[in-house]
């Protein structure tokens, strides 16, 4: 008797055991006070705090001292809680878009305005139509946030751009007042030229069809165009990652090789200074700051 109830329940633990297995993953609770920026997990849906994030100082960022000005302002009314617009940051690869936008939220953030920290939670691309889940968890919380999305843009055949425009603006309930949207993109209207062409070209009524591909960008209150940098504003950048980090050369050397540098990359840009710069302190075996 006793021999077959052990069997017995051996095979109960093996069996809920294997229903524990078919269950899904219990979704982890988000702490909003543990951090002020956090990932979007859109599966199974929650935010992942983020520790220690990877920005720069903003007197770093060169050549876009006026974006910087408008983007900051724009950014300091909406954690005051005052009015303010949804974001989008596009132009030349590599001039400090996404940098610019965790730059403004650590500055906001370092100020003694605030009651209560802005929080920053970057949303990945392809999770974009998650978005109304997302703000659903957000819209009680006593926090305000900036939801940031970086390198935007949507294919030919992808039609999420749509689930966008209702979160942003579109919708019946509407954007939570407690969140804003950031997003940078290397295209103004997010969409590719010849698919906004083709729509053109082939559409019933040509206007309607590119009316609807480029309301897109209209969701956004402020365009802030980031443009290729001159050799000067190159230079300059470069200059201000070399005093920072405390980099030792001789003025006239460092002018020829950061020159040679965009040369040989064949663009001038805030992520090209950069890179220069982490190639030096290597020759030069110097750390970086944190």
């Amino acid at each position: 008797m006793t021999d077959s109830l052990d069997a017995l329940n051996k095979k109960l633990d093996l069996l809920i055991e294997a229903v524990s297995r078919l269950a899904p993953p219990r979704v982890p609770q988000t702490d909003l006070g543990v951090a002020d920026c956090f990932v979007w997990q859109a599966d199974p849906g929650f935010l992942e705090p983020v520790r220690k994030v990877n920005r720069v100082d903003i007197g770093l960022i060169r050549g876009v001292d006026r974006v910087r000005d408008i983007l900051l302002d724009n950014t300091e009314r909406f954690a005051s809680g005052y009015a303010a617009n949804n974001v989008l940051l596009w132009g030349a690869r590599g001039m400090g878009k996404s940098s610019l936008v965790k730059a403004v939220h650590a500055t906001v953030n370092a100020s003694d305005k605030l009651d209560r920290p802005l929080k920053l939670i970057e949303i990945h691309r392809e999770d974009i139509d998650t978005l109304p889940k997302l703000m659903g968890l957000l819209k009680a919380a006593p926090y305000r946030f900036i939801l940031f999305c970086d390198d935007l843009s949507f294919d030919h055949d992808d039609t999420s751009y749509k689930s966008l425009k209702a979160a942003l603006e579109g919708g019946v309930e509407g954007r939570p007042a407690n969140v804003i949207f950031y997003a940078t993109s290397n295209r103004r209207h997010l969409l590719p030229r010849d698919m906004i062409d083709n729509e053109r070209s082939t559409a019933i009524n040509p206007s309607e069809a590119v009316e609807e591909k480029v309301s897109l960008s209209d969701r956004f209150g402020l365009w802030l165009g980031f443009h290729k940098c001159s050799q000067d504003e190159y230079l300059d950048m470069i200059d201000g990652y070399v005093r920072y980090h405390g980099l030792t050369i001789d003025p006239e050397q460092l002018r020829a090789e950061a020159l040679e540098w965009a040369t040989t990359r064949g663009s001038r840009s805030g992520r090209v200074a950069w890179q220069f710069t982490q190639d030096l302190a290597g020759r030069l075996g110097k750390p970086l700051k944190d």
